[in-house]
């Protein structure tokens, strides 16, 4: 099995002006294509070949761990934007949210200080809980809730800086009031009622 690079949920501009076609160009275009190719590489002619990118993540180390996981972290990022996003969730998980932190926005600070505080290149994470709570985690590098049975990754932000770099340098908290002009609410609630 060849892995190859999701296509994108919309356009390489629909995300401005909160993250430009320039940075998808080089995050989506280059950083990810080369995790898919470098992942690629690693399996091919390999029993792993065969494995899907889940399976591959949960059995690997090393470097095809960190190749597989970021194609992985990627694709659920990408899916966790949308140029219609932004705003509050609704339902059951604004319910979640809301029974954990008291209110959406004191969620988005959590969430906010917690990624933004984060020292390495990474991801923050709102993860569902075995028990149906709600958490907020941070990985760093190529580190993944995915390899956590207890719990179920609902929405991400990617704070490596290729994520960031061309729109906002070394503003990492600019970034994230970008990131909740597009959050993919809808997204993250299918996965939490799932």
């Amino acid at each position: 099995m060849s892995h190859e690079l999701m296509q994108l949920p919309y356009a390489m501009d629909a995300l401005e002006p909160h993250i430009s076609r320039e940075t998808l160009e080089y995050h989506y275009g280059k950083h990810h294509q080369t995790y898919v190719n470098t992942l690629n590489d690693l399996i091919k002619d390999t029993p792993d070949a065969d494995l899907d990118l889940e399976s591959l993540i949960r059995k690997a180390s090393g470097k095809l761990f960190n190749q597989a996981a970021q194609v992985w972290n990627h694709n659920f990022y990408w899916q966790s934007l949308s140029p219609n996003g932004g705003g509050d969730p609704e339902g059951e998980l604004k319910v979640a949210i809301e029974r954990e932190w008291g209110s959406v926005d004191a969620f988005r600070k959590a969430f906010t200080d917690s990624t933004v505080a984060n020292f390495a290149s990474g991801w923050g994470w709102l993860v569902k809980k075995a028990d149906g709570g709600l958490a907020i985690v941070q990985t760093d590098d190529a580190e993944t809730p995915l390899t956590d049975p207890s719990v179920t990754p609902l929405l991400t932000c990617d704070i490596w800086e290729h994520a960031y770099y061309i729109d906002y340098r070394n503003a990492r908290p600019k970034y994230m009031e970008a990131f909740w002009k597009l959050v993919n609410w809808e997204f993250a609630a299918r996965n939490f009622a799932g």
